[in-house]
């Protein structure tokens, strides 16, 4: 009979092994990737989509929500069919809940855009390191095959595009009721809206550690346009 410490230890064993996948399929929150890219995050903190959840919030945005026939005394800060569209994660492992809800992880940031961190942002890392030591680059495949979206047109359109009579074939219940038939200031184009720094963020100039396809379809335009981070000049792609 083997001894009973051997079980304790395969079964210690097991338990990283399980936990250790299930944390690869979470969100970290935008500290992790505002860390190095400090001017992004600090232009995003000023846009639209940082502010996301105060819109949610009593007395805000009143006569936006009485033409989308909302109540706007109401808190909707904890209305599952509502927080969704302005946070990140919602409904996904390590996301933003409800019950237990993240400063980090509030706000529409960096991982609705460019997926949940914890998959790539170690790749994303030494890659960086890599580059500055070296100057050896990396594939963005490597980052694509764990989870990095270099895409992300259908992230926006599940938001801004989820009305009934949509053009948008993905529109499912819970439907935004922020309509272009409310509004037409609701009315969505993603290559216009991309471009618009007042809800994304600025761009600064990356160094070059990330090579190849996939490639978002304005990187090229970004970067020829983009600015100089004072606080990050190297900048990280």
């Amino acid at each position: 009979m083997k001894h009973p410490i051997t079980y304790v230890f395969a079964l210690l064993a097991m338990l990283t092994f399980f936990s250790g996948n299930v944390a690869a399929d979470t969100f970290e929150g935008r500290k992790k990737c505002s860390s190095c890219h400090k001017a992004q995050a600090k232009s995003w903190k000023d846009t639209a989509h940082a502010k996301a959840m105060e819109s949610l919030k009593p007395n805000t945005r009143e006569e936006a929500k009485i033409k989308a026939k909302l109540d706007p005394a109401k808190d909707y800060t904890k209305d599952k069919d509502c927080v969704g569209c302005h946070v990140d994660g919602f409904g996904e492992k390590g996301g933003y809940t409800i019950a237990s809800p993240k400063k980090m992880l509030t706000g529409v940031g960096c991982e609705s855009c460019h997926g949940p961190g914890r998959k790539y942002r170690g790749d994303h890392r030494k890659s960086g390191q890599q580059f500055e030591k070296s100057g050896k680059t990396t594939p963005r495949k490597k980052l694509a095959d764990k989870g990095q979206d270099f895409h992300f047109e259908e992230s926006c359109n599940a938001c801004h595009l989820n009305y009934e009579g949509s053009p948008w074939k993905g529109a499912k219940a819970p439907y935004t009721p922020f309509t272009p038939e409310v509004d037409e200031k609701y009315t969505f184009n993603f290559d216009k809206m991309v471009k618009d720094v007042g809800a994304m963020h600025e761009h600064y100039k990356l160094d070059g550690t990330f090579v190849g396809e996939p490639k978002f379809k304005y990187h090229d335009e970004f970067q020829a346009e983009a600015k100089v981070a004072k606080d990050d000049k190297k900048g990280k792609d």
